[in-house]
């Protein structure tokens, strides 16, 4: 979307330079080196910035996950049949959580079943070949397995009310500390910049779709299986926050949120996300959650009379 601003000429006083990270750690370092200034990422990786100390912070959640993400239970299994046995998923990335948290809701302990380091495209051999019990996956894996191997099913996605209101699955804007402090006049341009491209998109939306399509070089129905086509969501991909929505997750806005977030719920979902990484062995340190994140920019944008809400044309 800050793309879209840019393309559409509504940031005035600011160039904006893009770099696309396939690894989000090396964007994460980026980041926290000043060699880039905002980073889109998903914000399970805030309770990480906090224990590495680094200077980067939240300052705003873009987009939950509305079932792009599924949890697969391999053909002839029953959910008591995983405890011992191989589950697959990615490790330090949404698909861990998600299995951790599906497997607690089945009575499940993360230390009840061996994990597997699989991303969706690698677990597809290992789900069909009948060596794994369950599986993170997201489509077109999902699909690919689903018709070959007949009575696998979809156990749980983050589309289910239950997962949404976690709001642990969710894509993030970061910013630098230090490029809020020395540059925030540019800092609140280009978070303003990027709610008045998402405005663009509700607007016209085949029109923006195309524009993504042709900057990330990917197929244009692509875009839609992912962002939609109706201006606000995807059922099997995202869902997009309008900026009043964001803004009362932020807690800098009067009303709640939707899906069951609570008003102010972004701090504790950095620190719902930091307790799973304990559970998962990825951390060991409760943090302060309060420290990687930073509504001010989303309340100054408040103060200024900005609002945007809308949903599905």
């Amino acid at each position: 979307m800050l793309k879209v601003a840019s393309e559409k000429e509504l940031i005035k006083d600011y160039d904006l330079s893009f770099s696309i990270f396939e690894d989000p750690l090396g964007g994460h370092s980026a980041l926290a080196a000043g060699q880039i200034d905002v980073y889109g990422c998903t914000a399970d990786y805030t309770p990480l910035v906090i224990d590495r100390g680094t200077d980067v912070v939240n300052v705003a959640a873009l987009n939950p996950s509305y079932g792009v993400d599924h949890i697969i239970l391999a053909p002839n299994t029953k959910v008591a049949d995983v405890k011992g046995n191989k589950v697959a998923a990615p490790q330090a990335y949404i698909g861990h959580l998600l299995m951790g948290i599906w497997l607690e809701s089945q009575g499940i302990t993360p230390d009840e079943v061996k994990w597997v380091n699989l991303n969706a495209d690698e677990a597809v051999g290992p789900m069909v070949s009948g060596d794994l019990s369950a599986a993170y996956m997201y489509e077109p894996w999902i699909s690919k397995v689903l018709e070959a191997t007949p009575g696998a099913a979809s156990v749980v996605n983050t589309s289910d009310p239950e997962m949404l209101k976690t709001g642990i699955f969710m894509d993030a804007l970061y910013m630098n500390k230090n490029f809020i402090a020395d540059k925030r006049d540019a800092a609140l341009a280009v978070l303003k910049a990027r709610w008045d491209g998402l405005g663009y998109w509700h607007e016209h939306v085949a029109e923006t779709n195309k524009l993504i399509a042709d900057f990330l070089q990917w197929p244009e129905e692509d875009v839609g299986y992912v962002i939609g086509t109706n201006g606000k969501s995807f059922d099997g991909g995202i869902y997009m926050f309008d900026f009043d929505e964001s803004a009362r997750f932020c807690g800098v806005l009067d009303g709640q949120p939707p899906f069951g977030l609570t008003h102010g719920g972004m701090t504790g979902a950095v620190a719902l996300t930091n307790d799973w990484w304990i559970k998962l062995g990825l951390m060991q340190n409760k943090v302060d959650a309060a420290k990687g994140v930073d509504c001010s920019l989303m309340g100054d944008l408040v103060d200024s009379g900005y609002r945007q809400s809308f949903g599905a044309n």
